[in-house]
């Protein structure tokens, strides 16, 4: 079986190459590279102080559940390019990589053309590390953390559409409930999301979901990059969410609200 993914280059996407070439014969991972030091090195986000310290935590949370940037397996065949310089390459460039059983994208740039329709067509999957159609966009996970819907922080595996987020759900994946660190939370929520996708690849059940619409009308928050200024993540830092709060906010959750729950 071959896999081809559209992902970027920190530890949290390579932890899924990983996973996915634990159950495939060979990968095809096109990587959109950023800086590896956000909030230190100006790139997705402002290099300012308060982003500084808001990535710090972040990259401490990623490293202690995925590890530091690393090479990949022996199965993975890689190609690395700059972040949003997808759409600008030319199909034949891609032409090794259109080959496979299955495609898979997690965190790669807004992709549109020729390519869309292609994965559209072969029915990939998109990881999106928020619970549709409640959160859209970007930064969800932190948005439902933000605006006190921490029992909605998660992930969502569903078809590729041309629209941000909008595809057809297959599931939902949630962390179990238990007290853990505001930022642990977050990157929990995406090593199992790779775990279910991975497990549920190799088992075959994936493969006969019926994909379910999302409902617009229930969306609470739709965001962009912009929306993360230095004054939301300010106010965020200084009002952390302790780990007594998010074990009472996951114990209640209201489990009609997702669809096939995945929770670990």
């Amino acid at each position: 079986m071959k896999i081809t993914v559209f992902t970027s280059n920190q530890p949290r996407h390579i932890n899924l190459i990983n996973r996915l070439s634990s159950v495939a014969d060979e990968v095809y991972a096109i990587q959109e590279c950023n800086t590896i030091f956000p909030g230190k090195i100006k790139d997705f986000f402002n290099n300012s102080p308060i982003m500084q310290e808001y990535f710090k935590k972040m990259m401490l949370s990623e490293k202690n559940i995925f590890g530091n940037v690393r090479f990949l397996p022996c199965n993975v065949r890689q190609l690395a390019i700059k972040s949003g310089d997808l759409n600008n390459i030319d199909m034949n460039t891609l032409n090794e990589a259109l080959k496979s059983d299955i495609y898979v994208v997690f965190g790669s740039s807004f992709i549109k053309g020729n390519l869309i329709e292609f994965l559209i067509e072969k029915r990939a999957f998109n990881i999106h590390m928020g619970v549709s159609p409640y959160f859209r966009g970007s930064s969800c996970n932190f948005w439902a953390a933000y605006t006190e819907n921490i029992d909605l922080v998660g992930a969502t595996v569903h078809m590729l559409s041309k629209k941000l987020d909008a595809g057809d759900m297959l599931y939902h994946v949630l962390p179990k409930a238990e007290k853990i660190e505001a930022f642990n939370l977050g990157m929990k929520a995406v090593k199992i999301a790779h775990d279910s996708l991975a497990d549920r690849i190799k088992n075959g059940n994936i493969f006969e979901y019926e994909p379910v619409k999302q409902d617009k009308s229930l969306e609470i928050k739709y965001t962009v990059n912009s929306d993360f200024t230095d004054e939301v993540a300010k106010d965020y830092l200084e009002n952390l969410p302790n780990s007594e709060y998010i074990f009472e906010k996951l114990s209640g959750r209201d489990l009609n609200l997702l669809l096939r729950p995945y929770i670990a």
